[in-house]
């Protein structure tokens, strides 16, 4: 093969890696913050004088656990120039996925 060409089948692959990797994390996060809907309600409840009741505590560490998930991501979010990491995020993301996959095949 032609080094151009096996310059842009790198490059289309790399794209559709990316691409793939992109739409699994946004599904993955907008699953994780549609669960975490009825969490305002339940937290404001003690403000309002009401006391948990032991499934909304059961609840609450379910809300609490799923939002530990996305913690990586918020940070992201909030630090100076953390656009310009979600590259290296989305790689590292993608190494620790593919790292979990070789024990299973072996």
């Amino acid at each position: 093969m032609p080094p151009l060409q096996i310059i842009t089948y790198r490059v289309r692959r790399t794209y559709h890696s990316v691409r793939s990797l992109t739409q699994r994390e946004k599904d993955f996060l907008i699953g994780e913050l549609q669960q975490a809907r009825g969490l305002m309600p339940i937290l404001m409840k003690p403000r309002n004088g009401q006391r948990w009741t032991p499934e909304e505590r059961a609840e609450l560490r379910g809300h609490f656990g799923r939002l530990s998930r996305l913690s990586p991501y918020l940070v992201l979010v909030v630090m100076p120039g953390g656009f310009l990491m979600l590259p290296v995020f989305a790689w590292w993301l993608d190494r620790r996925r593919l790292r979990q996959r070789r024990p299973l095949q072996d």
